[in-house]
């Protein structure tokens, strides 16, 4: 008989310890009644039918389809091109912007929201927009770190010279030879920080509240009404988060197959 290895066994135990509770809330979100028995006394397809039919909920989502991005498109558009730059032109300043990137991550959302509101309440401007502010300096951490390693690996700087030898100018080389080489790259991070942004809650909560009611702040108010629903609304989050990691490992695996093509 063979025996199972502890590295196999710790294996099998965090994945059970990892999906287990997905497993009970796909069940929950499918059951009849689950409250005094160990598995569901039926299963039922009316939750997803409810949540789906509710207009409030599909507005939900729509609104932070919508705000996630259009920011990831905006963040896409100022961020790249700044990071080329830096690459590029101005690779001394690479530390010193790298660390002022990694900032951002010292900055809880709960402070920075009280200062947004501090320094832009009673300006005008529509607190939406703040708040998609905040989530493009949210996001330069991914985008800086995922474009920086894409042009170091293409070495840039080098295509550059070479393009600009032949009589391209600064913006042919950068649209017809660096942005199509880096652009796998370029898009897992994006589908990344979409992911971040789609879920987040502290700072759309306390900047716009339910004047913008999103994904995460429509499952917030459910969660005191039906758990069911709940759990249809994290199931349906879930099915989305997967669906975008499989795009990501996809183009990941993509990139990494063309850099071993000799």
């Amino acid at each position: 008989m063979k025996r199972i290895s502890l590295p196999s066994l710790s294996f099998a135990l965090v994945m059970l310890y990892l999906f287990l509770p997905v497993a009970a809330t796909i069940l929950y979100s499918l059951a009849t009644e689950w409250n005094s028995t160990i598995l569901p006394e039926g299963i039922t397809g009316k939750w997803f039918a409810e949540l789906y039919a509710d207009p409030r909920f599909l507005q939900a989502f729509g609104r932070s389809f919508l705000l996630s991005f259009l920011t990831t498109v905006v963040a896409v558009v100022i961020i790249v091109p700044a990071v080329f730059s830096i690459i590029v032109y101005a690779p001394r300043m690479e530390r010193l912007v790298q660390l002022l990137v990694m900032l951002t991550y010292a900055v809880p959302g709960v402070i920075m929201a009280v200062g947004l509101i501090r320094t832009y309440s009673g300006n005008g401007i529509p607190m939406v927009i703040i708040t998609a502010g905040a989530y493009l300096v949210g996001l330069l951490p991914y985008l800086y770190q995922g474009t920086r390693n894409s042009l170091l690996a293409m070495q840039a700087r080098s295509l550059m010279e070479a393009a600009e030898l032949l009589g391209a100018s600064h913006w042919q080389a950068f649209v017809r030879i660096i942005v199509p080489n880096i652009m796998s790259g370029i898009f897992v991070s994006s589908l990344l920080s979409f992911s971040i942004l789609f879920g987040e809650f502290v700072l759309i909560n306390i900047l716009v509240g339910g004047r913008y009611e999103t994904l995460q702040m429509y499952l917030y108010a459910k969660l005191a009404s039906s758990g069911h629903v709940a759990s249809a609304i994290t199931v349906t989050y879930f099915v989305l988060m997967a669906i975008i990691t499989g795009l990501v490992v996809k183009f990941t695996r993509r990139s990494f197959a063309r850099k071993e093509v000799p």
